[in-house]
């Protein structure tokens, strides 16, 4: 198909309902693809595209347990824990924050449970006298990438859902994209570890001591914890094990091919996919939880990582159903213009993911809508996996975690900026992104 007017129409129409949802974010962004969806079949003529219906049971299923884990008190369990360990080594608190925060994403699959722990980054470095604004900025930045390392992640979710029917194994994506996020985190951390001024000698912050507005320069941690009785405790104990054992067996079941099951039907035999393992599993993990934790019905929906992770799934199914319509209306077109790309600088292709996800501002619905055309001009899919870092371009323009950090920091180091660029999480962030991605790719040539 040429490049006629109605192309670029539709093209308009695409990039107008990508800007105007990410405005609204989640469910403003699934409801804009799904005008642009309506916009493209019934003004233009489409053939609307199969929604990733695999990938959206996915998210649904870890949603469903992590959302059971939170109420059976399991999350708020481990945030305890990352308090702890971030005031254990308060001076180290640039290095320290970024790796606690990023291993409680890393285990759950959502950067929900990392928020939770951003006051406790910013309080420590101000205890510490060490300038917020780095611990910060690099804590926020390597939790939001870390879905990319987790097995747990709707991102991942989709990058398997995508790969599986090219025999890409779940450990062999963990391979690569879990120590090129390592590498890429210590990278982040050293690039901020001596950024600005030392706190005493910060502007802002003397502005704040001279005008009262900051007159406690060191924060309590000496309250006591609650007491917890310990039947209670030994269920959210139960629970975190539960959820830790359904982790273990999809990383086992979805790298050791030949345990999972297979059937014969004419003449052809199938094997069960790794994204209906997943699906599966986290759900009979939910259900174990409730029963052995008895966790009350009125838990199971009411935390907000249910809420949040359902919000994701409007968008993901928007806003793939929106591009995946567009894609595949042209996607002759679109394979012969990025075919040489592929074939001389395939690396380019994770400059178009990063801009994509700029925008969108999800990296589950930046898998799903460009990774299967990245399969489709030939890209190998193992490349994929270490330009997987790529997809995570949504710190470009400051969103929620970011703007809301930015108020832990009561010393005024961490800051947006005076234009929409100029913030504390530009460079942390670029240097994560290009950092992991130049790993993945390192690690890719290797074993490639």
């Amino acid at each position: 198909m040429e490049m006629d007017i109605n192309f670029w129409l539709q093209l308009f129409v695409v990039a107008f309902c990508i800007g105007l949802g990410g405005r609204f974010g989640g469910v403003g962004l699934g409801a804009a693809g799904g005008l642009g969806v309506s916009i493209l079949v019934l003004g233009f003529g489409l053939r609307p595209s199969s929604p990733p219906v695999s990938t959206i049971l996915i998210i649904v299923a870890v949603i469903a347990c992590t959302s059971i884990l939170q109420g059976a008190g399991g999350l708020d369990w481990m945030v305890k824990i990352a308090d702890r360990m971030l005031r254990k080594w308060p001076k180290a608190i640039t290095i320290v924050g970024p790796f606690v925060c990023s291993m409680f994403v890393i285990f759950v699959g959502t950067a929900y449970v990392a928020f939770a722990v951003y006051p406790v980054v910013a309080e420590v470095a101000t205890s510490a006298r060490v300038r917020p604004e780095r611990a910060v900025s690099a804590s926020v930045i390597s939790a939001g990438i870390a879905v990319v390392a987790s097995p747990m992640s709707a991102a991942t979710a989709a990058l398997i859902a995508v790969l599986a029917p090219h025999d890409v194994t779940l450990l062999q994506i963990l391979a690569i994209s879990v120590p090129a996020f390592l590498v890429a985190t210590l990278c982040t951390c050293m690039s901020v570890y001596w950024r600005g001024a030392e706190l005493e000698d910060d502007p802002e912050f003397k502005r704040r001591v001279a005008s009262g507005d900051f007159k406690d320069f060191y924060v309590d941690s000496s309250k006591k914890e609650e007491k917890v009785d310990p039947a209670a405790h030994k269920k959210i104990l139960l629970s975190v094990g539960i959820f830790a054992l359904g982790v273990a067996t999809v990383l086992l079941f979805g790298s050791v091919k030949s345990l999972l099951p297979t059937w014969e039907a004419a003449g052809k035999v199938s094997t069960l996919p790794i994204p209906s393992l997943i699906q599966m599993i986290m759900l009979a993990c939910g259900l174990f939880i409730i029963i052995l934790c008895k966790v009350p019905s009125n838990k199971f929906a009411d935390g907000s990582v249910f809420r949040a992770g359902l919000i994701g799934v409007v968008g993901v199914f928007g806003i793939s159903w929106l591009t995946g319509t567009f894609f595949d209306a042209y996607n002759d077109m679109f394979r012969a213009l990025f075919k040489e790309m592929a074939e001389t600088t395939p690396l380019l292709f994770g400059v178009v993911l990063f801009l994509f996800s700029s925008v969108i501002l999800s990296p589950s619905a930046t898998v799903v809508a460009l990774m299967p055309l990245g399969v489709a001009i030939g890209i190998d899919p193992l490349l994929l996996v270490a330009l997987y870092p790529c997809t995570c371009g949504d710190f470009l323009i400051p969103g929620g975690a970011q703007i809301g950090c930015c108020s832990f920091d009561r010393t005024g180091t961490t800051h947006l900026g005076s234009w929409v660029l100029n913030h504390s999480y530009l460079l942390p962030g670029f240097v994560h992104v290009i950092s992991g991605t130049a790993v993945g790719y390192l690690i890719w040539l290797v074993i490639g």
